[in-house]
């Protein structure tokens, strides 16, 4: 048996976050996109739109703790989690593709339509996700290498987040020619076939190498019970719902606070100023003379601004992960976590505050946000591989993916409720899609959901970490008896 003194190579770092690249580029779509697509490229009225993502999310979120079950009973020669990557590899990116597609159904049509596929894809994302989230559990049993890792597969994520938030609007245009229908189909048949092949990349560089001492056929019943037992399991749970609600929600209402909120002539000035239209020409002037095709960016102010805006944040978010595991190795992750997600959350609720003709300072405080929260990105995940230790470490029963459906439950949770708001509070505020310009409680109520209602979840979880209680010298002594452990273990096999 191997033992947690074994470190993961760069490969296979590099390897496992593959697949986080390759999920995310359906999930910051989901994210950041849905309701947009249903409402304004399908043409599902906001109500119904809320209610898919409403009923869909329940239904992901309830099939979450059964995969964990199952991930947990699955034994192969393979291990638990890593069969799950490979299995579902080629479902989840047909399922991705079919959700973003829009057969010429009725209006009653695309809606049944649009609920079977976007249940079936938040199943199948579970299937995936869960197992693959389980399995930076079981890779070491450092602490520290773990903090590592999930520092390489979060860079992953954000370079999927950049591809979707800052150039899948752009690639949308230009491989729809306008036709964002087209569009949309195109690039999600592109980003189908990638992840495809990077989550067979990541099941054949990565091993399981955390067992526990004796593999014991544990129940659900002991399983259920050693989680409602764990407190850190709880608190997770809830700082993961509650992140999750915001994300969704500020993602999806951002790219409505640029084309109904913020003024188009200064966003137009903005972009002028700092000699963003002068790259664009320049870039274009250079791929002319190379005998190459002009790159075709979105001419109107609000996409060009709304992209860039977009890429500030994801390119200082990718900085902060910089500067995660070492503040969480001095200080320890929930510290690290708290501090810094409250101070991001201030960053977020100042939108409030802000004229449509404030464009300058709107990208700083992006930027601020973008540091701050980059920070936190890792340590979420690293967490819940801390709590399944602790789980180990208090019951003498390892149950890694049960305790990682925490995140994912949570994850589709927070996912439903954020996506669902977006809809929700379009409706609620009366948008229609059809209008040339909105009505100014609409517009108010745009301005509200990107500052303060996405605000308060995440002060909500930033207060939570009062209540987990692996705090830094916990961390080390849970390596510390858990390796103690497993060498007693492997002595006498």
């Amino acid at each position: 048996m191997n033992t947690n003194s074994q470190r993961l190579s760069v490969t296979e770092k590099i390897g496992y976050s593959l697949g986080d690249l390759a999920a995310n580029l359906i999930f910051q779509t989901l994210v950041t996109f849905i309701a947009f697509f249903y409402t304004d490229v399908y043409g599902i009225p906001p109500a119904q739109a809320a209610g898919i993502t409403a009923i869909g999310g329940i239904v992901g979120a309830l099939f979450t703790p059964v995969m964990g079950i199952i991930a947990d009973r699955t034994s192969t020669r393979w291990g638990k989690f890593r069969p799950w990557v490979l299995w579902t590899a080629i479902p989840f990116g047909g399922l991705a593709l079919l959700a973003f597609s829009t057969p010429n159904f009725s209006e009653g049509g695309k809606v049944a339509y649009a609920y079977a596929t976007y249940i079936l894809l938040l199943l199948i994302y579970a299937a995936n996700n869960l197992p693959y989230s389980a399995l930076s559990g079981v890779l070491t049993g450092s602490m520290a290498d773990r903090n590592s890792l999930s520092s390489y597969r979060f860079v992953a994520v954000m370079v999927a987040q950049f591809i979707i938030q800052v150039l899948l609007l752009p690639l949308v245009l230009i491989l729809g020619g306008g036709d964002k229908a087209l569009g949309f189909e195109k690039a999600m048949l592109f980003f189908s076939i990638t992840g495809t092949i990077f989550f067979l990349i990541t099941f054949l560089t990565t091993r399981e190498r955390v067992l526990p001492v004796v593999e014991s056929r544990n129940t659900v019943g002991q399983d259920v019970s050693d989680l409602v037992r764990n407190l850190p399991w709880l608190v997770m749970l809830i700082v993961t719902v509650l992140v999750f609600v915001t994300l969704p929600l500020k993602g999806g209402m951002y790219i409505y606070y640029f084309q109904n909120y913020l003024s188009e002539p200064h966003l137009a000035s903005f972009l002028q100023n700092i000699g963003f239209n002068g790259f664009i020409a320049g870039l274009n002037s250079l791929l002319t003379s190379l005998g190459l095709t002009e790159f075709a960016w979105p001419e109107d102010a609000p996409t060009s601004a709304f992209s860039l805006f977009n890429a500030c944040g994801i390119i200082m978010m990718i900085i902060g992960i910089g500067f995660s595991k070492r503040l969480a190795d001095k200080f320890g992750k929930r510290n690290v976590f708290g501090v810094a997600l409250f101070i991001s959350t201030i960053f977020i609720a100042i939108f409030y505050f802000f004229p449509p003709d404030s464009i300058g300072i709107i990208f700083i405080s992006q930027i601020l946000h973008g540091f701050f929260y980059g920070i936190t990105i890792p340590l979420l995940w690293a967490m819940i591989a801390d709590v399944a230790d602790y789980s180990e470490w208090k019951n003498n029963r390892r149950a890694t993916a049960i305790v990682f459906s925490a995140m994912i439950l949570g994850l589709k949770g927070g996912l439903t409720i954020g996506s669902s708001l977006v809809s929700g509070i379009l409706a609620m505020y009366g948008y229609n899609a059809s209008l040339a310009e909105q009505a100014p409680e609409t517009i108010g109520g745009i301005q509200m959901a990107v500052s303060i209602y996405a605000s308060l979840p995440f002060f909500l979880a930033a207060g939570c970490m009062f209540f987990y209680a692996i705090n830094k010298p916990l961390e080390l002594k849970i390596e510390a008896d858990l390796a103690a452990r497993r060498l007693a273990g492997a002595k006498t096999l």
